[in-house]
């Protein structure tokens, strides 16, 4: 997909006329989730990185110093923490999983003006995130977010996580889908640079972080970064009525169309 030169585009530059321009024909919405669908002001990930940190320091025998490193480190050479401890140490990641994923979820609240605009948005609704479907499944309870088609954790990619080209892969394939059908939402600018490069619309949300690196306010996105907003709500809620005209203008074309045919 061709970049205009005024990509990314900032929550300010919102418009229907570019919602409807740039995400006519997209039927397939896939959604990351850890500080993608709630805000990272949570700190949810912070009680799971804790939790990583102990388990590493636990595995190897080294000190909370090098255990923070060590989870830092094959975060960012691997995709994820479980990653490099699979290829590294040959770790079982089901139990790895449960083990860092048994934390407080109490600071997340129901969200439903998100699950009606989510809804709203014509096409499948699909998670995607490199944390296991079970801990997926406890995060959009608590948010009360019922409203996707399915869950792919790392497990149903084959423990591939983003941004292996084969995680991505693995979603595609499971439901058949044409990635220029498609839109990925992320909170890791580098998880969007294959879907990019597929055809899929890109969203860009939060601040953005390269794994366990934190980005400058002024970090410029690369290419891949199609759209960049730091409100989900508002962004979906914007999205989802300018799709939905489009829909609506389509319906009405037809039905003109086939009022004028002969009979």
């Amino acid at each position: 997909m061709d970049k205009p030169a005024s990509f990314p585009r900032p929550m300010r530059d919102i418009d229907a006329a570019a919602f409807r321009q740039d995400f006519a024909g997209v039927d397939a919405w896939i959604f990351d989730l850890d500080n993608t669908l709630y805000s990272p002001e949570v700190r949810l990930f912070s009680q799971i990185e804790a939790r990583m940190t102990a388990y590493v320091q636990r595995l190897l025998g080294v000190d909370a110093a090098e255990a923070d490193r060590l989870r830092a480190h094959y975060w960012r050479e691997h995709g994820t923490t479980l990653a490099g401890l699979m290829a590294h140490h040959g770790i079982d990641p089901e139990s790895y999983l449960a083990e860092v994923h048994d934390i407080d979820f109490a600071a997340l609240t129901p969200e439903p003006a998100l699950a009606q605009a989510i809804r709203a948005l014509p096409g499948l609704k699909i998670i995607h995130t490199n944390a296991d479907a079970a801990y997926a499944g406890r995060v959009l309870a608590r948010r009360e977010l019922d409203v996707f088609d399915a869950v792919h954790g790392i497990g149903e990619v084959g423990y591939h996580p983003k941004p292996d080209p084969r995680s991505f892969a693995a979603v595609l394939g499971a439901h058949g889908l044409n990635p220029a059908r498609c839109a990925m939402f992320e909170d890791d600018p580098r998880n969007l640079e294959v879907p990019f490069s597929l055809g899929m619309r890109t969203i860009l949300v939060g601040a953005g972080r390269h794994g366990p690196d934190e980005l400058p306010e002024d970090h410029s996105h690369a290419g891949h970064v199609l759209w960049h907003t730091r409100d989900i709500l508002t962004f979906v809620t914007a999205l989802a009525g300018a799709v939905a005209d489009v829909r609506s203008s389509q319906a009405t074309l037809s039905t003109a169309e086939a009022d004028h045919e002969p009979h």
